[in-house]
C-alpha cells in the first residue's frame, strides 16, 4: 500500500514502464498535471478512474477502494477521531438504502 493515491498511480506507472507523458496521454491530462498528482500536490480527479483501470487493466471497483480509501488520510492529517469513522459507515449505510 502507498501513502497516497498519487504514489500508487506512479507506482503503477513506473512498473507498466510508462512515462509521465504516455500515461498523461491515457488519461487525458498534461504531464504536468499529472506530475503534480503523482507528486501529491495535486488530486486525481475521480472521473479518471475509469480511464486509469482500463490504462492498466485493473478492476474498477478495486480502484474506487484504493482512490476513496486515500480519503481517509485527510481525516489523519486534520487529527479527527475515530468517531468521524463511525459517522462515515452510518452515512454510507443510510446512502444504501
Amino acid at each position: 500500500m502507498k501513502a497516497t493515491f498519487g504514489e500508487y498511480i506512479k507506482q503503477l506507472r513506473t512498473d507498466k514502464g510508462l512515462t509521465l507523458t504516455e500515461l498523461a496521454a491515457l488519461l487525458k491530462l498534461d504531464s504536468a498535471n499529472l506530475s503534480k498528482i503523482e507528486n501529491g500536490k495535486r488530486e486525481f480527479d475521480e472521473k479518471r478512474l475509469d480511464k486509469l483501470a482500463n490504462a492498466f487493466n485493473l478492476n474498477l471497483e478495486k480502484l474506487k477502494v484504493e482512490y476513496f480509501g486515500d480519503q481517509f488520510e485527510k481525516m489523519y492529517a486534520y487529527n479527527c477521531s475515530s468517531e468521524t469513522l463511525i459517522v462515515a459507515e452510518e452515512k454510507v449505510n443510510y446512502l444504501k438504502v
